[in-house]
């Protein structure tokens, strides 16, 4: 395995933007903390956590609720305290002095999902939204940009963003990595999606069904929602009698409710990942959840907040089992026929939870159909992306979409309206 970091690449900051990049700094730095922290023993090295999975279990979620953070750059938080904290243990092993590491440094780790290059500039991840910076980029890099950044051999991985408060600048040390032929066996190794032979997983999110995969497995949402009116409920009458006990229950409901959801997220988030793997499929592909909640009117707010932290823990529990994880456009999904030989899409077809094919008369589960066809858009777009580029050979190789009974060719279906 080829790994290259590049120069350091001075970034242009919009002014008015500026801020919201040193508040994700100052909220990184309190994640990474609090992770070494919890991994510290001041008793033995024996005691100290070095595992990135038993740490992320952990802090997870309750570092999402203290910062802005986005999932990506508190999972790589916790990603820099763990490594840290083994560092210290290596050298604790060898007889040298050693104590708990402290950040105080102005920096973050940004992994390919938390910033998304462009030709002539780099959209990151911030707790205020995503912010779009220029390059400068340095003229003698001997690692230039052009080859290992935008090339379609390497890959983009976590690399870090610091600031010289001296020159008062914005400067990213760019990471990429190319894949042997033996690819990568470390503990956080990530899915190449990109090389060989793919099975792909659809999950479709939806109101009554919580998730559906193409396999035809359904997790609905009955439970979820009676448990989330229950709460509901209980809050109203407690509010109703305004009193200070009733007040002190309120909260220590809100604590039970909160860790209720969580764990019935992490329940659904374990059965996901494991139907993948039980199929064989190397890839769970999901909707691009931007604009869910206007795609959805139905909706709900604690919906949109289970699509959310579904999403965001199949995306690390996945990897830790080798399978990847991907999003697709969502367009037309809902509305096209998952069949084979048809793929006719118009808004007709779907009536609620019914779906029936005004051209061909395939009646099915309306989000069973809508799970096969986010499969087979990640399968279209992955092989569009195979016969593009330069070093994929003829572009050939197969993506199958798991589905009950069988997987189908991605190559066999028609393209998805908006493709």
């Amino acid at each position: 395995m080829e790994v290259r970091r590049t120069a350091p690449v001075k970034l242009v900051v919009p002014d008015e933007r500026r801020d919201d990049l040193h508040e994700s700094a100052r909220q990184f730095l309190h994640c990474a903390n609090r992770a070494a922290e919890f991994c510290w023993s001041d008793n033995s090295y024996t005691e100290c956590v070095t595992a990135n999975t038993t740490t992320r279990a952990a802090l997870y979620d309750e570092l999402r609720d203290e910062t802005d953070l986005t999932a990506n750059l508190v999972q790589e938080a916790i990603r820099r305290a763990v490594h840290a904290v083994t560092g210290c243990v290596e050298r604790w092993k060898q007889g040298k002095r050693v104590s708990q590491p402290v950040f105080t440094s102005w920096s973050m780790l940004y992994d390919k999902r938390s910033a998304t290059f462009y030709r002539t500039k780099v959209s990151l991840s911030t707790v205020n939204g995503r912010v779009e910076c220029d390059f400068e980029l340095p003229s003698d890099s001997p690692t230039p940009y052009e080859q290992y950044v935008l090339s379609e051999a390497f890959e983009f991985r976590a690399s870090t963003l610091q600031y010289d408060a001296i020159d008062d600048e914005f400067y990213f040390h760019i990471t990429t990595r190319k894949y042997d032929s033996e690819g990568d066996d470390g503990e956080d190794a990530e899915v190449s999606a990109d090389t060989g032979y793919q099975t792909v997983l659809g999950i479709d999110l939806g109101v009554n069904s919580l998730a559906v995969a193409s396999t035809g497995r359904f997790w609905q949402g009955d439970d979820y929602d009676h448990w989330c009116r229950e709460f509901e409920k209980r809050r109203r009458e407690m509010q109703q009698r305004g009193t200070q006990a009733a007040h002190n229950a309120l909260l220590r409901l809100g604590k039970r409710e909160e860790a209720w959801r969580k764990q019935y997220i992490h329940t659904v988030a374990n059965e996901l990942v494991t139907e993948a793997v039980e199929h064989d499929c190397d890839v769970i592909a999901f909707e691009d959840l931007t604009n869910i909640r206007e795609r959805l009117l139905q909706a709900k707010w604690h919906h949109i907040w289970a699509f959310r932290r579904l999403y965001e823990y199949v995306s690390y529990k996945a990897p830790e089992r080798s399978v990847s994880v991907e999003q697709v456009e969502p367009n037309h999904t809902s509305q096209r026929c998952s069949r084979t030989d048809c793929g006719f899409t118009h808004d007709g077809n779907r009536h609620g939870e019914h779906f029936e094919c005004q051209k061909c008369g395939y009646e099915v589960n309306a989000d069973y159909n809508a799970a096969k066809n986010i499969g087979t858009r990640y399968a279209r777009k992955r092989q569009h992306r195979l016969r593009s580029s330069p070093t994929s050979g003829d572009g050939d190789a197969p993506v199958n979409v798991r589905i009950t009974g069988g997987t189908v060719n991605g190559k066999s279906y028609q393209p998805i309206a908006g493709d």
